[in-house]
């Protein structure tokens, strides 16, 4: 029976994770999953703190579980994990990230909801988990359809069809058909990749048996970072594959664009200054009526740090996009 079960390659892309990697490497390391039919490639993009040498300790701990470590030039996530497929010898390749801890049944329910849903890549819900009071405002905020639109990973708690999922696993053959990932995206490479997958047929299967919690950016100037390149990198995934995007995904940057055309013109007109003022209230009182609601589920603490984390999720995401628009304006032909 064990010999029947899909051999499974574990990627974890990562850089300077020596606070984490103890976390999500020893949750990768605790899988009830066969340790004979698993492998662990760690994609190190050439950390300068203690990362490495923790995974060779962790390794060492647990000689039963193939890991290795692959350098990764690069530093950024597609370039590591490129390398790292290169290496592997999974049937199934699972993603996971190094600010993630996974379930013990993770690669177990990630392989039985692969060959039980016929799906291309199956992934489920990103729960975003931190200890900090910010950290859990952004928790909050990012786990909301007002926070990040209609990305279902995010908050769903059903089995769904979707366009993407949080980190992935996919049969082998995905990758021989589509090749890796988009080694020019420093952010966006697993949404890119998803557009691919799409646009040829594939199929993308959210599922709640499948469980990790993703710690998240603690600091708002992270966040703020985090979520600018985003929207930079996003504008690239436009112009690679224009049909796959969404209408949700143009919100925040023509909403940032608005707001600074508004304060430009308005001093020249009143009409102009009487819509900015409609637009600016509307958004201050849809982000006040989000925090309410989600304060008044999840804790009263938290409803003064809320609106300012939705407005870094939007205005920096936003930013990043116009940026990006400006950046990559000779890009729009590959």
């Amino acid at each position: 029976m064990r010999d029947s079960l899909p051999f499974v390659s574990i990627i974890m892309p990562i850089r300077n994770e020596a606070d984490f990697i103890a976390r999500s490497l020893g949750a990768v390391l605790a899988q009830d999953y066969p340790a004979d039919r698993l492998e662990v490639l760690i994609a190190d993009g050439m950390s300068t703190d203690d990362t490495r040498a923790i995974v060779q300790q962790l390794a060492a701990r647990h000689p039963h579980i193939q890991v290795r470590l692959i350098d990764n030039p690069g530093k950024i996530v597609p370039t590591g994990f490129n390398a790292a497929l290169a290496q592997a010898r999974g049937d199934v390749i699972v993603r996971v990230d190094g600010h993630t801890v996974i379930a013990p049944d993770y690669v177990r329910e990630c392989v039985a909801v692969l060959e039980q849903s016929g799906a291309d890549n199956v992934g489920g819900r990103m729960t975003a988990v931190s200890t900090s009071p910010w950290g859990q405002a952004v928790a909050l905020a990012t786990s909301s359809p007002f926070g990040v639109g209609g990305a279902r990973f995010h908050y769903s708690d059903r089995e769904e069809w979707v366009d993407t999922v949080y980190m992935g696993a996919w049969p082998r053959r995905v990758f021989e058909w589509l090749g890796g990932f988009d080694s020019e995206l420093v952010r966006n490479q697993d949404d890119e990749f998803n557009y691919r997958l799409r646009a040829q047929g594939g199929r993308i299967l959210l599922s709640p048996r499948i469980k990790s919690q993703y710690y998240n950016r603690a600091s708002l100037p992270s966040l703020w970072r985090q979520y600018y390149q985003y929207g930079f990198y996003k504008v690239r995934v436009l112009q690679k594959h224009p049909r796959q995007m969404r209408l949700r995904q143009f919100v925040p940057p023509a909403f940032v664009a608005s707001i600074l055309l508004g304060a430009l013109l308005s001093p020249l007109s009143r009409k102009v200054r009487a819509l900015w003022r409609m637009v600016v209230a509307t958004y201050a009182v849809a982000n006040l009526f989000a925090s309410w609601r989600i304060a008044r589920a999840k804790g009263r603490e938290h409803f003064w740090r809320l609106p300012v984390v939705f407005s870094i999720l939007h205005f920096s995401y936003g930013l990043g996009f116009l940026h990006g628009l400006v950046h990559f304006r000779k890009r729009w032909t590959g």
